[in-house]
């Protein structure tokens, strides 16, 4: 227990320390979020969390006090694999299904193939590396992804503890802490951000944890916990499947369309919306881990699934763009309608003969500066300098991290 107490504080330290020191480097580096342009958040976050996981966790079984115990060496080693693919990905760019299929690799070496059976085993390995990649998604505003992942680690640990695994109990209680240091860099607004790195990295444990703790046991009643440990993260993907299908739009192309950018839609404030969503995942997780542990049955599982599917529904039918961003919104309809009003005023004096000269000719021509804001140049990556993409805004005040 006194270790337990002296490794979190470690680990909600150093991932505090490291987020903040990282910062500098990561802006230097060009490893930044770009689809905001009214400020820089570096993705610097999520290194701080894989070093402080990591390194705490590594003390703890080298000293003795907190062996990890068969098959936790590898998990963290798998973990730290995708955790390096999301990093590539930051700086590079990757296509999804290069990710996917490193995700996939590195998953189908930590499945427990001698309880689970090698089909259900590879389905475990692909439903690994979907929940990765969602949980990558999460990473589209601030704290959420980081609030999701605290909330998820506590209750997998639990689930955890109840099979007496403690060495992945205190892997995921480890990686809690970590994430809650990292909070405090990432809360509304954020000065860092997770990125794929650290998403990828918490994704990635958490389902294999998930998957090891229900190992063995039955198999309804496994994807039933599994579903409601990571009922957030899927929503999130299926509201973004269903809104780019129906719009005919390819999945991979960014836009405002996962739950922050609606829930903001609906007029939720960024703190508003990842308390929001930390609700809904608790709600979704302690669901899950009463039926694991026995304490409910099979069937409130039914309840979580129907209330993910409200709300993707509701959310479905939330318009994506925000008034005031973009180019089709208010703020630049009132800048087009001034200036056409300006030059049909100086044409009708034309017409009646009046002199128009040619600094006011020149103003008319010119955008209010009140109503039309010049675009910041984007900072380009030393990194990233070939490739350039944009995507839409939502808020000067929301992160908008798109997949």
């Amino acid at each position: 227990m006194l270790y337990g107490i002296v490794a979190a504080t470690t680990a909600l330290l150093l991932a505090a320390v490291l987020a903040a020191l990282l910062r500098a480097p990561a802006l230097r580096l060009g490893l930044l979020d770009r689809r905001q342009r009214q400020r820089r958040v570096p993705l610097s976050g999520g290194v701080a969390v894989v070093l402080a996981t990591c390194l705490v966790v590594l003390a703890g079984d080298r000293t003795g006090f907190a062996p990890l115990g068969e098959g936790m060496g590898t998990l963290l080693a798998a973990g730290a694999a995708v955790a390096v693919l999301g990093l590539v990905a930051d700086a590079w760019r990757l296509k999804t299904r290069f990710l996917l299929v490193g995700t996939a690799v590195a998953a189908a070496c930590v499945v427990p193939y001698g309880d689970t059976g090698v089909p259900a085993g590879v389905a475990a390995a692909g439903w690994i590396a979907c929940v990765t990649l969602a949980f990558r998604a999460l990473d589209h505003a601030d704290g959420v992804a980081g609030t999701v992942g605290v909330v998820t680690s506590f209750g997998v640990a639990a689930c955890a503890a109840a099979e007496v695994m403690d060495g992945l109990a205190v892997v995921l209680s480890v990686l809690a802490a970590a994430l809650t240091g990292f909070l405090m860099h990432n809360w509304p607004p954020a000065r860092v951000a997770l990125g794929g790195c650290g998403a990828m990295f918490t994704g990635f444990l958490l389902a294999a944890a998930a998957v090891t703790t229900r190992a063995g046991q039955d198999a309804v009643t496994g994807a039933g916990v599994l579903f409601a440990l990571t009922a957030v993260a899927v929503a999130d993907a299926a509201l973004v499947v269903l809104i780019r299908r129906t719009a005919r739009r390819p999945l991979l192309r960014r836009g405002p369309d996962h739950l922050a950018h609606r829930l903001r839609r609906l007029g939720l404030t960024p703190a508003g919306v990842t308390v929001g969503v930390g609700a809904a995942a608790f709600a979704c997780v302690l669901t899950g881990t009463l039926v694991h542990t026995g304490l409910l049955g099979v069937g409130a599982v039914l309840w979580v699934a129907g209330g993910v599917t409200v709300v993707v529904l509701v959310l479905w039918r939330v318009r994506a763009r925000v008034p005031g961003q973009g180019c089709g919104g208010p703020d630049a309809r009132v800048g087009r309608e001034a200036r056409v009003g300006s030059e049909a005023r100086m044409g009708r004096e034309a017409r009646m003969g009046r002199d128009v000269s040619p600094r006011q000719r020149s103003r008319s021509r010119r955008q209010p500066v009140a109503l039309v804001q010049p675009p910041r140049e984007p900072v380009e990556s030393p990194l990233r300098a070939p490739r350039r993409m944009e995507s839409s805004q939502v808020t000067g005040s929301l992160r908008v991290r798109n997949r």
